[in-house]
């Protein structure tokens, strides 16, 4: 596993804060890492963003691009 990223600090940004930080960026610049349940992502997410539920994160912490930076919510 990699728990080295958990000690990483993180910056917290809000909505208005992560559109700006995504305007001059591509789809394959940033992973878009969505992490609510499968309903909460079928009735709305942003384009692009990946589908990992909160609880089987840890088990699959190898579909993220560790070399990317995440935009997680």
């Amino acid at each position: 596993m990699r728990w080295k990223q958990f000690l990483t600090p993180v910056k917290s940004f809000d909505a208005v804060h992560a559109r700006s930080y995504m305007a001059d960026k591509s789809a394959d610049d940033v992973t878009i890492l969505d992490v609510r349940q499968p309903g909460e992502y079928k009735t709305g997410h942003i384009p692009g963003a990946k589908l990992i539920p909160l609880p089987d994160l840890a088990d699959r912490l190898d579909e993220i691009d560790a070399d990317k930076p995440t935009l997680v919510y």
